[in-house]
């Protein structure tokens, strides 16, 4: 295939794809961070990204440098915001189009690769120093999270596909920064209908034997396809 050439006579930026990857340990809600392997900020940490191919979309290469960096993919990807401020990259003028992305708990562990020396989890509120505006962008990232969990069960796609009502309890707590009564939490979530019984849990919690429960996905958007106006049974 011949090499496609590109001209134009004005300057322009580049662009480049960042990530805020979440991830939930039953408990609390983390980010995933890089270690930089390279200048500016090299040593810093970051949150997974890089600059763009001339073949490929911004989808495309958010994908394909969480592959790089972490070793992650498959995963929920989303598209929340652009990040243009003139002078956010001291390199050159760079224009960043953000995602946020979810693991599941069984996908937790994760390896750093290509230009990230390393990579690990942080408790979102207990961040170290980050490169570039990098912070600015997982506040925002968190806040798109909060919106999306009120119109779209995005909670259950961090969870293992099966899990206990606590886990599903804290993850809303954690991001929603609230807290609910267990009860009252149970009996609507089980009332959505949106909830399959798996049987007890193989591992005891707290000296009892919990249920294990997962989620009816494509029960829920047939659902939601039915409908004239949407309703949203998780949004609390």
């Amino acid at each position: 295939m011949e090499e496609k050439k590109y001209f134009y006579k004005y300057p322009h930026p580049a662009i480049t794809t960042d990530s805020v990857v979440f991830g939930f340990d039953g408990k609390t809600l983390h980010v995933l961070l890089i270690e930089r392997g390279g200048e500016p900020y090299k040593g810093s940490w970051a949150i997974p990204g890089g600059f763009i191919h001339m073949d490929e979309t911004v989808e495309d290469g958010a994908m394909r440098e969480l592959k790089e960096e972490t070793g992650v993919d498959n995963l929920y990807l989303e598209q929340f915001h652009v990040f243009s401020a003139v002078d956010r990259d001291p390199r050159e003028r760079v224009i960043t189009v953000a995602f946020f992305a979810l693991v599941r708990k069984s996908d937790y562990h994760v390896i750093g690769g290509d230009d990230a020396a390393n990579a690990e989890w942080f408790a979102i509120d207990n961040l170290p120093e980050l490169a570039f505006d990098h912070r600015e962008i997982i506040l925002m990232a968190r806040e798109r999270l909060q919106e999306k969990l009120r119109t779209d069960p995005l909670a259950f796609k961090l969870l293992d596909v099966k899990f206990v009502m606590s886990e599903l309890q804290n993850l809303y707590e954690v991001i929603n920064d609230t807290t609910y009564d267990r009860r009252n939490f149970t009996r609507k979530m089980i009332s959505t209908g949106f909830l399959e019984d798996c049987g007890p849990s193989p591992t005891p919690l707290h000296n009892r034997i919990p249920q294990l429960y997962s989620f009816k996905e494509n029960a829920y958007r047939q659902e939601q396809k039915k409908k004239k106006s949407r309703k949203y049974p998780f949004d609390f």
